[in-house]
């Protein structure tokens, strides 16, 4: 018999170790370890420590994202409050831009409309390029460079921001951009998930919508 014949019978036969339990208790194995052999059921005890730390790890994890997942959801809450005050778009855009430097600490904020006009920063034209990548976007778009030719939306910061996310605003068609930008390379990221950006643009663009003509 090979070493995968005995495992299949142990398997098939458990009452094996109750006839046997005095011979299994005699039998010693390496410890995980090293150094020296242990009995058989003092491994088995090891291997459920080990299994329960990973347990206890995975635990964490998820009671952190937990946390950080209810803590952006509050952020969410207080600047969906904050939009529904917005008497009108400049209280809105001021809102916008307020709580997403202040409260979710994005340091680079650009927010571009093509729909009314005025002297806000918000309202003054663009390109067809930032046009047409906003209406491109189905989903909010992050990477590590700036696209199309938003760059030039961040001005002078522009060479040092190293993580961007763009989220469309669209009310039936396409009306404008929300271009979050950060220093830190891990910010914004291809692979993060884009769940809250998605309400965020969604609540933008209701914000908005509601006072532009």
């Amino acid at each position: 018999m090979n070493s995968e014949d005995v495992a299949a019978y142990l398997k098939e036969h458990p009452e094996f170790f109750e006839h046997y339990a005095e011979m299994m208790a005699e039998i010693h194995i390496p410890h995980p370890h090293g150094g020296r052999t242990i009995p058989i059921s003092e491994r088995q005890i090891l291997t459920l420590r080990e299994k329960s730390k990973q347990l206890e790890g995975k635990l964490r994890e998820i009671i952190q994202f937990g946390e950080e997942n209810d803590a952006i959801g509050e952020k969410i809450h207080r600047i969906t409050l904050a939009l529904l005050g917005a008497k009108d778009v400049a209280a809105a855009i001021h809102a916008i831009e307020f709580n997403l430097r202040e409260d979710f600490s994005v340091p680079h904020v650009v927010l571009r409309v093509w729909r009314g006009t005025g002297d806000l920063p918000a309202l003054q034209p663009s390109t067809e390029a930032t046009r047409n990548f906003a209406a491109s976007l189905a989903h909010p778009h992050c990477c590590a460079q700036a696209a199309a030719d938003t760059a030039a939306l961040f001005g002078e910061s522009a060479p040092l921001l190293k993580s961007f996310a763009y989220i469309g605003l669209r009310d039936g068609e396409s009306f404008g951009l929300l271009a979050l930008a950060s220093e830190d390379v891990h910010r914004f990221y291809p692979e993060m998930g884009t769940i809250f950006l998605s309400r965020l643009g969604d609540i933008t663009a209701a914000a908005l919508a509601r006072h532009l003509v």
